[in-house]
C-alpha cells in the first residue's frame, strides 16, 4: 500500500503531524485477560457507577427514566432491525418500511399534524431544522425562540442559523412561560417562525393557542416542541394552531443511557410537507392491489444536487424510532394516557410534599405536567451531592442556565418514581436544605 502511494515508511503517513506530538512508545496497556476474567473485571468497573436500577431519580432537564417494558430489546435485538440505513430498495425491505410508517402514523395521531417523518437525530436537532425549514418557507430570515425552550435546544438551533444568515431572538418569560408582551413587541414582518417548547423546559404548559393567533396574525409559522408522553392528557399541538411540531422521543421506551442514541421525531401540516427534511414512507398498492409502502417524495438529498436539498439528515435513528414503535403499540392510547396520568399526579404529590417542609417555595404558579421547579437557600449542587450520598439524583440545578432562578432545583417525577421513594426524597432534602 505504502508503495502504491510513493512512500517509504509507515511514519511518511504522518509526517503533517509534528513530532514532538507523536507517541514515541508502545501503548500502556494491560495484558490480555481470559473471557471469565474480562467479564469480571468489566462488572466491577460497572459497579462504581451509579445505576438507574439502584438509585430512584429525579432528574429530567430533558431525558427521562421512565419503564422500558422487556419485550421492547427482544425484539429491536432481531438481526434485521440493526441497519439503520435508509430503505432504498422497497421490493426488499417491506418490513422496516412498514415499522417507519407505523411510526409516522403514531407521531401524527399524537400531534395532531398531517405528516410525519422517518424521524430526526435528536430533539435538538429537530427543532434547528423546523427553524431552517421555517426560514425557507416563508423567506424571512428572523426566527424568534422562546427562553423557556431547552437551553441546549437553544444552542443548537444558534448553531444552525448562525451559517444561514439567520437572526435569532430571545422571547422572555413570565411566571415560567412565554411573556405575551415582550413575543408582541418583538415579532415583526422579517419573523419567520415563533418557537416554543410546550411543557417547557422548566415543566409548564405554554398557552400554545394565544401564542399561535400572535404568530399567525404576523403571517409567521408557528413551531412546538413536545414532550409525546403529555400528549396523552393534553390537547394535540394540531388543534392548538401549530404548524410544525417536533420532540425528542427519548421517551417512549428507548433508556436514558449516557444522553443517546435518541431520536427527533418531526410533523408538520401537509402544506409543508415538500418542504420536510428527512425521508418520508408512504402507503401504496402493487400491481395487483396489495397493500405496500415506499419512500415518497424522494427528490430530497441524495438524489439531487446538495445546494437544492431540503436538508443534510440523509438517514434516520430507525432502531430508535422502531423503539417508539413497539412502546407504543404495547401502551396503546390507554396505556400512555395512563403513564401521562401517574407522571402528573406523583409530580404535584411531590411538589405538595416539598413545599411542605417549609424548605423549599414554587418559583412559579403556572400549571406543570411532571417536572417543577421549587427555590432553596442551599446551593442546589450541594443538595444533589448529599442526595447522592443516600442513593438518591436529585434533581437540575437550573442555576447553571438560568441564573436570574439560582438557587432553584429542576425536579422531574416519572411513572416509576414509587410513594416510598418520593418520601425518601422529601424527608432527606427536608433534613439536608
Amino acid at each position: 500500500m505504502l508503495k502504491e502511494i510513493g512512500l517509504d515508511t509507515t511514519e511518511d503517513l504522518f509526517q503533517d503531524v509534528p513530532p514532538e506530538v507523536r507517541l514515541k512508545r508502545k501503548l500502556d496497556l494491560p495484558e490480555e485477560l481470559s473471557e471469565m476474567e474480562l467479564v469480571r473485571h468489566m462488572r466491577n468497573l460497572a459497579q462504581r457507577n451509579c445505576s438507574l436500577e439502584e438509585y430512584p431519580c429525579f432528574l429530567g432537564a430533558g431525558a427521562y427514566d421512565h419503564f422500558v417494558p422487556s419485550v421492547i430489546d427482544q425484539l429491536i435485538s432481531r438481526q434485521e432491525f440493526y441497519t439503520a440505513y435508509t430503505p432504498y430498495q422497497p421490493e426488499i425491505s417491506q418490513g422496516t418500511l412498514q415499522s417507519i410508517f407505523e411510526y409516522q402514523t403514531f407521531v401524527c395521531e399524537l400531534t395532531g399534524m398531517d405528516v410525519a417523518n422517518a424521524s430526526m437525530y435528536d430533539g435538538a436537532s429537530a427543532l434547528a431544522e423546523a427553524a431552517l425549514m421555517a426560514c425557507q418557507s416563508v423567506r424571512r430570515q428572523e426566527i424568534l425562540v422562546a427562553k423557556s425552550v431547552h437551553p441546549e435546544s437553544r444552542e443548537v438551533i444558534d448553531t444552525y442559523c448562525k451559517f444561514r444568515g439567520i437572526r435569532v431572538q430571545e422571547v422572555g418569560y413570565q411566571n415560567g412561560q412565554v411573556d405575551l408582551k415582550d413575543l408582541e413587541s418583538k415579532i415583526t414582518a422579517n419573523t419567520a417562525a415563533v418557537i416554543v417548547q410546550s411543557p417547557n423546559f422548566f415543566g409548564i404548559m405554554e398557552s400554545l393557542k394565544e401564542i399561535a393567533e400572535l404568530a399567525h396574525g404576523n403571517k409567521s409559522l408557528f413551531v412546538v416542541s413536545v414532550d409525546p408522553v403529555s400528549l396523552a392528557v393534553l390537547k394535540s399541538p394540531g388543534e392548538l394552531g401549530a404548524d410544525i411540531v417536533v420532540g425528542e422521543g427519548q421517551a417512549l421506551g428507548n433508556p436514558v443511557s449516557f444522553g443517546g442514541p435518541y431520536l427527533g421525531f418531526f410533523a408538520a401540516t401537509e402544506k409543508l410537507m415538500r418542504k420536510m427534511p428527512g425521508r418520508i414512507v408512504g402507503e401504496t398498492v402493487d400491481k395487483f392491489g396489495n397493500r405496500g409502502f415506499v419512500l415518497t417524495i424522494q427528490t430530497r438529498e441524495q438524489h439531487i444536487r446538495r445546494e437544492k436539498a431540503t436538508s443534510n439528515i440523509c438517514s434516520n435513528e430507525a432502531l430508535n424510532a422502531l423503539t417508539a414503535t413497539i412502546y407504543l403499540t404495547l401502551l396503546g392510547k390507554q396505556g400512555l394516557k395512563e403513564v401521562a396520568h401517574l407522571c402528573l399526579q406523583k409530580a404535584h404529590y411531590t411538589f405538595d410534599q416539598l413545599v411542605k417542609t417549609g424548605k423549599f417555595s414554587p418559583a412559579f404558579t403556572a400549571p406543570f405536567f411532571k417536572e417543577f421547579v421549587l427555590r432553596t437557600d442551599t446551593p442546589v449542587q450541594e443538595l444533589n451531592q448529599r442526595l447522592l450520598r443516600e442513593k438518591i439524583i436529585g434533581g437540575y440545578d437550573l442555576g447553571r442556565d438560568y441564573p436570574e432562578l439560582a438557587p432553584g432545583w429542576l425536579i422531574a417525577v416519572t411513572e416509576k418514581r414509587t410513594r416510598s421513594e418520593i418520601d425518601a426524597l422529601v424527608r432527606k432534602a427536608g433534613e439536608m436544605a
